[in-house]
């Protein structure tokens, strides 16, 4: 089971819905069931606009990226969904990463709101998402924008070993704050006041999954043709921004833009995250 206990299940969703009514936006709430177990999707935006899968990394909920994002509801109908197996209100399936599951979760979800053709939007893990559906059918995607991805590299291990994981390990183990607070500020560009309220209980009440990230291949990468713009963070300690564009470079052939936050950690800035906004919205 991903929730360690109902409490701390409860304590999850009670951040979780602090979160979304502090966004004050109108909003519909939605379960999808799909063959990886129920998913819950926040959507926002006029139904009449074009649709936009806005897709939140690892340790993450939809509320939280929806206020990393608030305006693209002014040109996109906004579909924000709940990850499967995350501290959030989808099902608590892990779908395989190392297969194309992810993609055809997404097919699914695609399908049971009558979709045609969807932006996305994925930040980290949100990114393998993103890539694993257009690997899997890229025509359901009609652009993609990818805030610093998985799947594409991964960082130095011993730097990773040493400032995220085994602070991170002793947190889980001793429930000591300075040791999440080293992680947070190791991840985040600035503080962020929910984050360390919420990823201290998601690593206190969730069993998350560290297992070794794969790589996207070449061969893979070159099938796809859909617009992709990467936004790649140059103080990521986890996917180090120049690393990822010289690689984006090499492997993809319908890249539009790729973009290097120079002053963002892996979590961007709220300047940079500006940026990021201006370019979705055109």
């Amino acid at each position: 089971m991903f929730f360690k206990s109902q409490q701390g299940k409860l304590d999850i969703f009670k951040l979780y819905d602090e979160k979304l009514k502090e966004l004050n936006i109108q909003f519909l709430e939605k379960k999808v069931n799909t063959s990886f177990g129920e998913t819950h999707i926040i959507v926002t935006g006029d139904e009449d606009l074009p649709p936009l899968f806005l897709v939140h990394g690892t340790g993450g909920c939809a509320p939280q990226i929806l206020e990393s994002f608030p305006k693209l509801s002014s040109k996109y109908r906004v579909f924000a969904i709940d990850v499967l197996a995350q501290p959030n209100k989808s099902a608590e399936n892990r779908p395989d990463m190392k297969s194309l599951d992810y993609g055809q979760w997404i097919e699914e979800i695609i399908e049971f709101f009558k979709l045609k053709q969807v932006t996305m939007v994925g930040f980290s893990f949100g990114g393998l998402i993103s890539l694993k559906t257009m690997e899997y059918k890229q025509t359901l995607v009609k652009e993609a924008f990818l805030i610093a991805p998985v799947y594409l590299i991964n960082g130095n291990p011993f730097k990773n070993l040493f400032q995220i994981f085994i602070p991170l390990k002793s947190f889980i183990k001793t429930g000591n704050p300075d040791k999440i607070k080293k992680v947070l500020n190791a991840l985040f560009s600035e503080q962020d006041d929910f984050a360390l309220k919420f990823m201290p209980a998601t690593f206190q009440h969730c069993n998350m999954d560290f297992s070794p990230l794969p790589v996207l291949k070449k061969k893979a990468a070159q099938t796809i043709k859909t617009p992709i713009t990467i936004f790649a963070c140059e103080n990521d300690i986890m996917f180090p921004g120049r690393k990822m564009l010289k690689r984006a470079e090499n492997i993809f052939n319908s890249t539009k833009d790729l973009v290097l936050l120079k002053k963002s950690k892996h979590v961007p800035s709220k300047a940079d995250l500006e940026r990021i906004h201006s370019k979705i919205l055109g």
